[in-house]
């Protein structure tokens, strides 16, 4: 496996990178399993692929904030990403793993591994709750979907450092679906920042993962027509 740390100035390149990751592997033009690290510099939303604007989010304050709003090509619930959240992102190969053609073998593996790298940077005790919410103390501080394709998977997440959490209270509603854990708590009572820094968690993530810096090109022609056909446009973004 190999390893990507790099945080486009525009959002919408962030998300199409990994998107076009797994398009490229699928069609046989990028050949090696990949851990990807990026951090949110600003204030944005990220809608679930199946998420409903209009459900999770509260629209009047967003627009008057004029806080962007994207949509990824995974599933879950919509997420507030600001400085002080990092992300990450595997992308696997079905054919090397491929009892991660099933879901929940999927998440068990992904957030195993995940588990295992927090707890070596943290030295807390991490648990895993929900479908795959990485818990600290009953509270959450990393979410996480997956899109699966035909012989390639992309697992992503976030992981809550230090960001403002009043901002999710803020921005997104009560969520329409919610684990058996949260017990309907408040956003700001229901999430926590966890106590490590930035670098100890990608160092820890990448000895986990046993990667190595990627020599290969990335696809950036593959980036710039999704970031125009896709993430850039309301139509995309906006659609439900």
């Amino acid at each position: 496996m190999h390893f990507i740390d790099l945080t486009f100035p525009r959002i919408a390149d962030n998300l199409a990178l990994e998107e076009a990751l797994l398009d490229e592997a699928e069609c046989g033009r990028w050949q090696s399993e990949v851990l990807r690290f990026w951090n949110a510099n600003s204030v944005f939303v990220v809608l679930g692929r199946s998420s409903r604007y209009q459900d999770e989010i509260r629209v009047s304050v967003v627009e008057q904030r004029n806080i962007p709003v994207f949509r990824r090509i995974s599933g879950g619930m919509s997420v507030v990403c600001a400085p002080g959240c990092m992300f990450y992102c595997v992308l696997l190969s079905l054919k090397f793993r491929p009892h991660l053609r099933m879901l929940d073998s999927a998440h068990q593996f992904v957030i195993d591994q995940l588990r295992h790298a927090v707890q070596i940077a943290t030295d807390s005790k991490i648990k895993m709750d929900g479908t795959c919410d990485l818990v600290v103390g009953g509270k959450k501080f990393s979410g996480n979907s997956l899109r699966i394709g035909r012989d390639w998977l992309i697992y992503h997440g976030t992981l809550l450092l230090e960001m403002d959490l009043n901002l999710v209270e803020d921005l997104l509603k009560h969520p329409p679906r919610e684990p058996t854990y949260r017990e309907g708590r408040k956003h700001t009572d229901f999430l926590t920042n966890l106590s490590a820094s930035s670098s100890s968690l990608k160092q820890a993530l990448i000895e986990t993962w046993s990667a190595s810096p990627t020599d290969e090109r990335l696809p950036y022609d593959r980036i710039s027509q999704l970031v125009e056909e896709k993430y850039s446009r309301r139509e995309w973004n906006l659609q439900r």
